[in-house]
């Protein structure tokens, strides 16, 4: 068996599976711009965690555990079940019960099984709580994030489901799917305040913007790949028309666009633009929530993405596994500010990183970064 075998099951299971979890966030999705918002709870960290979260990794856990059995599979991922402690956490907990049932209902559209019967809240909060793995540096670990830029989600703009598989340390495969990614690049910017202004007049349906798809890549495999989110009647035919995609081939800085977080609050954006000036980035930055930015990248619609984070916040690896490997296979390059390949071999954090994390469509961008963050960083006030 090839390399390329090794993993070709478990790319297949991981694609069929992120477009399950990418119809349950659509629908949930749907239904809470439709209606008040009263299943955004908030976490420690502040953030809020919607259903889709916490349905999301139920979801996702139980259909690996079925498919590979459970005793097979270990999960990184970022929601625990102690979120369901509080006390008004019921309603929460019913939904997301409901949620997970209703999706796994229909994972044979997507070419997987469904359970013979409806799961009760033991069986959901179980799938949940499964995902407690720390990672490391030995072993197969899946490494999920739910709802990756839950801001995004909520506010009906760009989110991302991000599942990968880190075997030996290594990031080995990822997928992204991208619920709301438009297919005209330009609509990225645009979407959100579209959708404000005719969500109230009409429901949008996902063809009515051409919008959704899902990305993958393996690893050492030389290609990244683009499949566009099933209509709701139609079933996953694999490969699912799939197409590759690669990175821009724009290395002149003057028209080359950067990628950056929309929210400021873990990002500097003061030091990234100043960098931005160094380097000669003429035009407007697109801000986009979550890993959606690595999927720019990858489909060749942005060129740079640069995150340097606030002193003290720590890079958590299901916020950059599955995008690294798609970038990286699509034709680009990812280290962090030094120059070095991101480490996933530590646990549920990206330990040792220099300074942060510089994603580009290829080598000359990146050593013109690299250079001008070693010119930069010790006038800043990093």
């Amino acid at each position: 068996m090839g390399e390329e075998d090794n993993y070709a099951r478990e790319l297949e299971v991981a694609v069929r599976v992120v477009h399950v979890a990418c119809a349950l966030c659509g629908r949930v999705q749907e239904r809470l711009l439709a209606t008040s918002n009263d299943h955004v709870v908030s976490k420690d960290d502040d953030s809020p965690v919607t259903v889709a979260d916490l349905s999301v990794q139920a979801t996702v856990s139980w259909l690996l555990s079925e498919i590979f059995g459970v005793q097979n599979v270990s999960i990184v991922a970022e929601e625990d079940t102690e979120t369901f402690s509080k006390d008004d956490s019921a309603g929460l907990l019913e939904a997301v019960v409901n949620t997970v049932n209703e999706s796994l209902a229909f994972a044979s559209k997507y070419g997987l099984q469904s359970p013979e019967r409806t799961l009760g809240t033991s069986e959901v909060l179980e799938a949940i709580g499964r995902c407690n793995s720390t990672g490391g540096p030995g072993g197969r670990h899946w490494v999920l994030d739910p709802v990756d830029g839950t801001l995004g989600f909520v506010r009906g703009d760009q989110y991302a489901v991000a599942l990968a598989l880190i075997e030996d340390g290594k990031v080995v495969l990822g997928v992204l799917g991208c619920p709301n990614y438009p297919v005209k690049t330009e609509w990225l910017n645009y979407h959100y305040q579209y959708h404000q202004t005719t969500s109230q007049s009409s429901p949008t349906t996902p063809d009515a913007w051409g919008k959704g798809c899902v990305l993958y890549a393996r690893r050492g495999s030389g290609e990244a790949w683009l499949q566009s989110l099933i209509p709701g009647d139609k079933m996953l035919e694999w490969p699912n028309f799939a197409r590759p995609i690669q990175v821009s081939s724009t290395d002149d800085p003057a028209l080359a666009t950067l990628c950056e977080p929309v929210e400021r609050a873990n990002s500097n954006h003061s030091f990234t633009a100043g960098l931005a000036h160094t380097v000669g980035l003429r035009k407007q930055p697109l801000r986009v929530h979550s890993m959606v930015k690595y999927a720019a990248i990858a489909r060749g619609d942005a060129e740079i993405f640069m995150k340097f984070a606030k002193c003290g916040y720590k890079e958590k690896i299901w916020d950059h596994a599955a995008g690294v490997v798609i970038v990286e296979e699509a034709g680009g390059v990812v280290t962090d500010a030094g120059g070095r390949p991101l480490d996933f071999s530590k646990g549920m954090y990206l330990e040792g990183l220099d300074r942060g994390i510089i994603a580009c469509s290829g080598v000359t961008l990146h050593e013109k970064l690299i250079s001008a963050v070693y010119a930069s960083w010790d006038s800043s006030n990093l």
